[in-house]
């Protein structure tokens, strides 16, 4: 599904709002892609200004204080019941580590890599 990141539709008095023109493609928003434990894998994205986002697809490791560590498993993940079942890291996601837990600093969908701190 995609989300469309237009203004409300409804006035502050809590009337309808007038559409003043159509939708832009640049309102548009872009698909959810999981990233799951795997053998690296990235997805070049152009997003609007010519940039681009590095949509990780996979990952096998996670940066902790510029070392990396091998990801055994999810643990724990705040952003859907259903990721944790699912294998699926986001921001947030509790992992398992060959050194401990880790906590996912990074958004893994919007910059292509994992870094994460270690959780007690």
């Amino acid at each position: 599904m995609v989300f469309w990141h237009l203004s409300s539709r409804r006035k502050k008095t809590g009337g309808r709002a007038k559409r003043n023109r159509k939708k832009r493609k640049f309102e548009r928003g872009g698909y959810f892609i999981p990233t799951k434990i795997g053998k690296n894998k990235v997805k070049v994205n152009r997003v609007r200004g010519g940039n681009i986002k590095l949509k990780l697809l996979n990952a096998e490791f996670v940066n902790v204080a510029g070392k990396k560590y091998k990801i055994l498993q999810v643990l724990e993940n705040k952003a859907n019941f259903r990721f944790e079942r699912e294998k699926i890291i986001t921001k947030g996601a509790i992992l398992k580590t060959e050194k401990g837990k880790v906590r996912v600093t990074s958004r893994p969908g919007q910059d292509g890599v994992v870094n994460g701190v270690f959780v007690e």
